[in-house]
């Protein structure tokens, strides 16, 4: 893991395109901005470890979709 020091208006920037400013530190809590492609997503980690959770819970729920088969009606 790289560990940078940073001051309110200083930028990282991570590969060509996205780029993290500090936008405003006080007391123990830090904002952030992140300027990033529409084609890059982006979570806070509790958000992305939810979305993983739901995912498995849909893969194991056993539900299962009709085949395309019988949905489309040949002629």
């Amino acid at each position: 893991m790289l560990v940078l020091a940073r001051k309110i208006n200083e930028r990282i920037m991570i590969g060509d395109d996205i780029e993290i400013s500090i936008v405003d530190i006080r007391g123990d809590s830090v904002k952030i901005g992140i300027d990033a492609p529409k084609s890059v997503k982006v979570y806070r980690k509790e958000v992305f470890t939810a979305i993983q959770e739901e995912n498995k819970a849909a893969l194991n729920s056993g539900l299962e979709l009709p085949k395309i088969d019988s949905i489309i009606k040949k002629p």
